[in-house]
């Protein structure tokens, strides 16, 4: 427990807060890329636990969140009119997708499941051979590795009828993109210290130096959170950008290598739709050509027509980090977890999720 109570301890937490007050002069917005951040801010408080000058905004960093409505509709498409064997996890199954949620696919007869890990998938191939079975691969540059291992696993025991409806996104392409947006007001990014356990803190550099922002790796404990936004604030306040990693304890400057070898054997880097914000150039991985028989889209040449997002759902505007959860006139009325009109809702790591469910620190 060593690393879970010392990181949640209230009089370090409530001193690093004293610190953000005294350093922090002017107003000063705030990013958390990672949703897993977001629902720590949130659920212990400290959103309301800050000076009101300092701002935290709420980032795409749920890869459920950011999945396009196409890639729901593909996933559906397999398990209803192809009759595979759908593999994904929890959250996934209640994103709505244009038509119905793969949870409801699965209420009318298909044969979708939740799994904790795509090796599972991979068994479940083995064991039902007459079957196709598919993963759906979501997740950002954390989960990759696993969704990779389990392609290398599937070619090198001979189980053919194992793939993978690959629908991963990357950290730093988004926080350029969020940059970019002419709506966008953000002056530093607290970066998501599970990414960059697995792909090291190379590729933040430049974007500090680009965009002239400060960028703090950060863990998910209230103190890492707070650490981070004192770091952050501190650059800010001194008129610097640079990355600093407040998550030294786990993330290492090169990152995981053997991680993201088989990241690299596996995938490529391509363009990708993101729910709610659009294309985002070279922002996802694609399963490279040399494994096209473990790729969904390639086998089963899924082509599903596009369709435009619920005009009522704001979640483009809370993921660029624009608008706030509660800011949404349908929060809470037509948009809940029961019955969603967006990802954000769904998700364990959606802003949407955590501001309803926490909703006595919505600020």
């Amino acid at each position: 427990m060593k690393f879970m109570n010392e990181y949640r301890d209230q009089a370090v937490v409530e001193q690093y807060l004293g610190e953000i007050a005294k350093a922090a002069t002017r107003p000063w917005t705030i990013m958390e890329v990672c949703g897993g951040q977001t629902h720590s801010l949130v659920k212990n408080g400290i959103l309301q636990m800050l000076p009101e000058n300092v701002r935290m905004v709420h980032g795409p960093g749920c890869p459920v969140c950011v999945t396009p409505l196409h890639q729901i509709d593909k996933a559906v498409y397999l398990a209803e009119e192809k009759g595979v064997i759908m593999c994904s996890y929890g959250d996934m199954l209640r994103v709505p997708g244009s038509k119905r949620s793969l949870l409801e696919s699965k209420a009318a007869g298909a044969d979708v499941r939740i799994l904790y890990s795509p090796l599972e998938a991979v068994n479940i191939a083995r064991d039902n051979p007459g079957r196709e079975v598919v993963f759906f691969a979501v997740g950002f540059e954390t989960t990759a590795p696993a969704n990779a291992l389990s392609v290398l696993h599937a070619h090198r025991t001979g189980v053919a009828n194992y793939s993978i409806l690959a629908s991963h996104v990357l950290v730093p392409p988004a926080i350029a993109a969020v940059m970019n947006d002419e709506e966008s007001n953000i002056q530093a990014f607290l970066a998501a210290g599970h990414v960059c356990t697995i792909m090291g803190v190379s590729e933040y550099e430049p974007l500090a130096d680009a965009f002239k922002i400060p960028l703090v790796v950060t863990g998910f404990e209230p103190v890492d959170l707070v650490q981070g936004i004192l770091m952050a604030v501190r650059q800010l306040e001194k008129g610097e950008h640079k990355m600093e990693n407040q998550y030294s304890r786990v993330v290492r400057p090169e990152g995981n290598p053997e991680a993201r070898k088989v990241i690299e054997a596996v995938f490529e880097i391509s363009d990708r739709e993101w729910r709610g914000i659009g294309n985002i150039p070279m922002s996802g991985y694609e399963v490279r050509a040399e494994y096209a028989a473990y790729d969904a889209n390639r086998k089963f040449e899924v082509d599903i027509e596009k369709v435009p997002e619920s005009a009522e759902c704001i979640a483009g505007l809370v993921l660029k980090g624009i608008k706030k959860p509660h800011e949404c006139p349908q929060f809470g009325k037509k948009c809940t977890p029961q019955m969603p009109l967006g990802a954000p809702m769904v998700s364990s790591e959606g802003a949407c999720a955590a501001y309803y469910h926490f909703s006595q620190v919505m600020s």
